[in-house]
């Protein structure tokens, strides 16, 4: 239990302070300052203007070993805290602060009680009486190792929230940031004062409840065992919408000074991964692609009637890449680049997938009459332009999309169009055309490389048939 000299100013009761009169259920100043200073984390001792020790505290206690009773009263250091050597350096640095404005900092080797020596820093002051002279000094100090334990920790923060190259956000328990870095505001593209305090659904368009969940969930469960990947769109209003694939690590705050856990929030660290993320994806994409490409020409090498080879090819394209798909052959002869003056391109269905219902894709166009293809319809220009041609609805209600894709004699669920001419031997044959609906993205650069892919085994199969036919 800590201990303090009851004289002078610093532990005397009047007459009239409470606590004097020692009724039961009452204390004294002297019992409220032994409380706290047995309270504190830090190791005090406080000396009287001629060095005397005059307090100590738990903390010390714990540090040296020297209890109270055996600290309080003893003139200095000299003899059982520290060494001979050292006794006259150490007292005069102490009581040097009683002349030294603010506090001094210093660092100390100690004597324990058994013996050993502990190195401690110190932080010293002037006790000042009612008259405003130094009465004495009073000194807090703590193990080298605990300060600078804690300084490491301080510093850690400072860089991450400085010089990191993730995003730190300090979200609290109600699920607003309540401290933000810079690399997280530059994310965000917000400042960093902008954002605290704010929902997360006013800095995220799209993905703000998978991260708000994954919040909750660190809050009440703890940490999970790796980190998450989570797709978001921002909110800029400068740059519009950006989705992004950030990869996200939680961890949960709880307060080291209450006895049982306390939640203050969770620290969330991100970093975005989107071009590496768009890399793999595009790389398995192209695996697969590969292997369907490959499935396909093994499939159709089985077929007899080269027609039949044409619609495997579609069928195995299909998988992961469209909706619907649509062969549509020149109603004239197979024909190199057209002459000015030529005249009107007719298309002949030739095979369709069914509309209603998934499956294989079905030979049509028996009767020969050309498809009802409006002047400057995608299938008509990708013929005359002998290349590929992307149409797409846009953003219009779903009756007038409909409306859009029956005009054009596709299924009425469609809306992203992509058409890729056949040519074989130099020669224009048809055009194949692949559909999307609407829960699927419109079709990419990437997806035109493939549909030629596609179209050019397609091609040389209905070549192979038109040969076969007229030989």
């Amino acid at each position: 239990m800590s201990a303090s000299r009851r004289s002078g100013a610093t532990g005397e009761l009047g007459p009239d302070e409470p606590g004097a009169s020692g009724e039961p259920g009452e204390f004294g100043g002297a019992d409220l300052l032994a409380a706290l200073l047995d309270g504190m984390d830090a190791a005090l001792c406080a000396f009287d203007a001629d060095g005397v020790v005059t307090h100590w505290n738990r903390e010390a206690e714990r540090i040296l070993g020297w209890s109270a009773e055996e600290a309080v009263g003893r003139r200095g250091f000299a003899g059982w805290a520290v060494r001979s050597a050292d006794a006259e350096e150490v007292r005069t640095r102490l009581l040097s602060a009683m002349r030294a404005p603010g506090r001094q900092v210093h660092e100390f080797a100690l004597l324990t009680k058994d013996g050993g020596r502990v190195l401690v820093r110190t932080q010293s002051a002037a006790v000042r009486g009612p008259d405003g002279e130094p009465a004495g000094v009073y000194c807090a100090f703590s193990e080298v190792h605990a300060q600078i334990d804690l300084e490491r920790s301080i510093a850690l923060s400072e860089a991450l929230f400085e010089d990191a190259d993730w995003g730190v956000v300090l979200v609290d328990a109600d699920l607003r940031p309540a401290v933000v870095n810079a690399h997280a505001a530059r994310a965000l593209g917000i400042g960093r004062t902008s954002a605290l305090g704010r929902p997360l659904g006013e800095l995220l368009a799209q993905g703000v409840e998978e991260l708000e969940a994954a919040l909750t969930h660190v809050l009440a469960e703890g940490a999970p065992p790796a980190p998450a990947e989570i797709w978001v769109t921002l909110r800029n209003p400068a740059e519009g919408e950006q989705r992004r694939c950030w990869r996200n690590a939680f961890l949960p705050l709880a307060s080291p000074l209450a006895e049982e856990p306390v939640p203050l929030g969770v620290g969330w660290l991100f970093r975005d991964v989107t071009e590496a993320k768009r890399g793999e994806q595009e790389a398995a994409l192209l695996r697969f692609r590969t292997k369907q490409l490959h499935r396909a020409a093994r499939a159709a090498a089985e077929c007899e009637d080269p027609l039949e080879a044409a619609t495997v090819h579609l069928d195995y394209a299909l998988a992961g890449f469209a909706d619907h798909a649509l062969i549509d052959r020149l109603a004239d002869t197979p024909r190199a680049e057209a002459p000015a003056g030529a005249g009107a391109v007719r298309l002949v269905r030739l095979a369709a997938t069914p509309a209603g219902a998934p499956g294989p894709s079905v030979l049509t166009g028996a009767a020969g009459l050309p498809v009802r293809y409006e002047p400057g319809h995608p299938a008509l220009s990708c013929v005359e332009r002998t290349g590929c041609v992307r149409a797409d609805a846009g953003s219009v209600p779903a009756e007038l999309a409909r409306e859009w894709a029956l005009r054009r004699q596709w299924p009425g669920d469609a809306v992203h169009a992509l058409c890729a001419v056949l040519r074989s031997r130099g020669r224009t044959i048809g055009v194949v055309t692949f559909l999307r609906g609407a829960a699927r993205t419109p079709f990419e650069r990437s997806d035109a490389s493939y549909a030629e892919d596609v179209a050019l085994r397609i091609a040389a199969a209905l070549d192979l048939a038109g040969a076969t036919r007229e030989g």
